[in-house]
């Protein structure tokens, strides 16, 4: 298995899945749009989002597990509530068009609730809580997967949640925005993906075996998953992920599941059954509930003081959430996307099997 990265520019990147999706049956619009959350995921350094995912979603819209171009179904709809389905639509078509909904109520109502149920894959929701964020909102999201049944509570070895993300947005006046989001899982599914095709390897407790131990085998996840390319799928393995921080994050995990899950009509995990993201979301409007003006001042006070922290190393710094996913989108952004050898073979043959035989052709090789 290869470790090795090429380096794709972006430009160049964001044509090539474009054209993936075009030739795999959605429309110009809704493709460019995949190929744009995909790729921004890879730029600001979660590679498990990004563009390895091209493989598996093409095979979803082979399978009838999601559809092209699909528009939300409203089941409920108040001034400050919508009761979303996404129709098993992509979840990059879907979740936008459901943050729209909560940011237009929000702005009427200075609070608004959206639960959206259905979603196909909805990838990084730092994309929907950055979306609130530029329109000056504050957005919390509770995400579960359907069907997606791979991490362990804790003080078990047996599978009962999903990956469960949790996200925050806050703006900050004159910056960019503060940005909370993470799997309730010690890594997301994706990471392990990502190191089963030559990539970052995982923490050495990230995964449980069914013997208890810790472990970081991405095949306790998958089982033989027969090659370097070969179909990953993760209800197989004998394994789990593990839940992060012990009994706290269980317990969110948990708390994610039945809010993205059961509330939002979307279901709490389990197994046996077709994957769909819900997700819960909470828009606040700070102008409304400030009029004082006093929250963006003292959000930036308080930034500062935290970054005034010494650091535990002498070359380190405190950092803030969503500060290396900027680091990150601007080194990749000049140098180009890093992808194992693995991962782009997968990503060549996938567009190959849908009659994409045009690769970008400014690609530094691996070594």
């Amino acid at each position: 298995m290869s470790t090795d990265n090429n380096l794709i520019p972006v430009t160049q990147l964001l044509d090539f899945v474009t054209d993936i999706f075009c030739e795999a049956g959605c429309s110009r619009e809704e493709s460019a749009r995949i190929a744009h959350y995909l790729v921004e995921s890879n730029l600001a350094g979660h590679d498990s989002h990004g563009v390895i995912r091209v493989p598996r979603y093409v095979q979803m819209l082979r399978d009838g597990l999601v559809f092209a171009d699909r528009k939300v179904d409203v089941l409920v709809d108040t001034p400050a509530l919508a009761v979303l389905d996404g129709k098993y639509g992509f979840g990059q078509t879907v979740a936008p068009q459901a943050t729209e909904i909560g940011i237009e109520k929000c702005r009427q109502s200075g609070v608004s609730a959206v639960t959206l149920r259905n979603s196909g894959h909805i990838g990084r929701v730092a994309d929907w809580a950055e979306m609130a964020a530029a329109e000056g909102l504050v957005s919390i999201h509770f995400v579960n997967g359907a069907g997606s049944v791979m991490v362990a509570p804790f003080g078990s070895y047996e599978r009962r949640f999903s990956t469960a993300p949790y996200c925050i947005g806050v703006p900050v006046a004159d910056s960019h925005p503060l940005i909370l989001d993470f799997a309730t899982s010690i890594v997301a599914e994706g990471k392990v993906l990502v190191a089963s095709q030559g990539g970052k390897p995982l923490p050495a407790d990230a995964l449980i075996g069914p013997d208890g131990k810790p472990g970081s085998d991405p095949h306790l996840l998958y089982g033989d998953y027969g090659g370097p390319t070969g179909l990953r799928d993760p209800r197989v393995g004998p394994g789990a992920i593990r839940a992060f921080g012990d009994h706290k994050g269980s317990g969110l995990a948990l708390m994610c599941e039945v809010l993205g899950g059961g509330l939002t009509g979307n279901g709490c995990t389990e197994t046996g059954r077709q994957f769909t993201n819900g997700m819960f979301s909470l828009y606040v409007d700070p102008a409304k509930i400030d009029p004082e003006d006093f929250f963006p001042a003292d959000v930036k006070r308080y930034l500062a003081f935290v970054k005034q922290a010494k650091p535990l190393d002498s070359d380190g710094e405190t950092m803030l959430p969503g500060e290396p996913e900027i680091r990150s989108r601007e080194c990749r952004t000049r140098q180009g996307i890093p992808i194992s050898e693995d991962t782009w073979q997968s990503i060549i043959e996938t567009a190959q099997s849908v009659g994409v035989s045009q690769v970008p052709a400014n690609v530094s090789p691996p070594g």
